[in-house]
C-alpha cells in the first residue's frame, strides 16, 4: 500500500512536531513536508504535491483560508483538510467555500483524525459529526426563509448593523482578511470573526462571497 502523502501548516511548531510523531505511527501516512503560515504553505505544497494539506486557520502573514483559496486556484487538485482549533461556524462555512475537503477541531480524538484522513483521500468529505448539523440547520432555514429579509418579509440593509459592524463588513468586500482587518480597527482576529458571525447572522448571509455582494448592492463598497 503507497504511503499517504501529508502536509502539516500549523504557525505553532510543537503541535506539528506532535501531529508528525503521531501521524507517522501510521503504517500508511508519510510528513512529506510542513509550513508555519498560509504563504509558506502555497509554496510548499507547490513544491511536494501532498496528498492532502492538513490546514490551520489562524495564522500569521497568511490564514489558513486565504491559503486555501489561493492553493486551490493554483493547483485544483490539491485535498485540504481544516484542522483547527475553532469551532465556530463562520470559520466552518468558510472554509468549505473555500474548497476544503473536510473540517476538523484540534479537540478531535486520533482515530477520528486518522479517519478524516483517510475519508479525504478516497475522494470523499469528512464533516466532524458535532459540527455537521451547520449545514443542516442552514438548509432547513433557507427551505423556509428568504435570504436578507425581515420576520416581515422586508428587505434587510445596512441599517440592522451597527457602525463597527459595518466598517467590518466594508473591509470584508474590499478582500482583507481577520487579521489586516483588527490591525486596520485596532480589533483582535478573535473579535474580528465574531463580528462577521454577527453579521452573517444578522443579514442571513452564509459566505463571504455573499457578504461583498450584500455590500456593492447596499451601496457599502463600489466597484472600481
Amino acid at each position: 500500500m503507497e504511503s499517504i502523502r501529508l502536509m502539516l501548516v500549523d504557525d505553532h511548531q510543537v503541535i506539528r512536531t506532535g501531529l508528525k510523531t503521531f501521524l507517522e505511527t501510521q503504517p500508511d501516512f508519510k510528513v512529506v513536508a510542513e509550513a508555519s503560515n498560509g504563504q509558506e504553505a502555497i509554496a510548499r505544497a507547490l513544491e511536494t504535491r501532498p496528498d492532502i494539506v492538513l490546514m490551520d486557520i489562524t495564522m500569521p502573514e497568511m490564514d489558513g483560508l486565504e491559503a486555501t483559496r489561493e492553493l486551490k486556484k493554483l493547483w485544483p487538485e490539491c485535498v485540504v483538510l481544516s484542522l483547527t482549533v475553532h469551532e465556530d461556524k463562520f470559520y466552518f462555512m468558510e472554509m468549505l467555500a473555500a474548497g476544503a475537503a473536510g473540517y476538523l477541531t484540534k479537540q478531535a480524538a486520533s482515530d477520528e483524525l486518522v479517519q478524516a484522513i483517510h475519508t479525504v483521500a478516497q475522494g470523499h468529505v469528512y464533516l466532524q459529526p458535532a459540527l455537521a448539523r451547520w449545514l443542516i440547520e442552514d438548509y432547513q432555514r433557507l427551505a423556509s426563509e428568504k435570504p436578507s429579509q425581515t420576520e416581515s418579509g422586508e428587505a434587510v440593509g445596512l441599517d440592522v448593523l451597527s457602525q463597527r459592524e459595518r466598517e467590518v463588513l466594508e473591509l470584508v468586500a474590499q478582500g482583507l482578511n481577520n487579521a489586516e482587518i483588527g490591525a486596520k480597527l485596532e480589533l483582535s482576529p478573535k473579535t474580528v470573526a465574531r463580528h462577521r458571525e454577527r453579521i452573517m447572522k444578522r443579514l442571513s448571509l452564509h459566505s463571504r462571497t455573499e457578504l461583498v455582494k450584500f455590500a456593492i448592492k447596499t451601496g457599502l463598497v463600489k466597484l472600481q
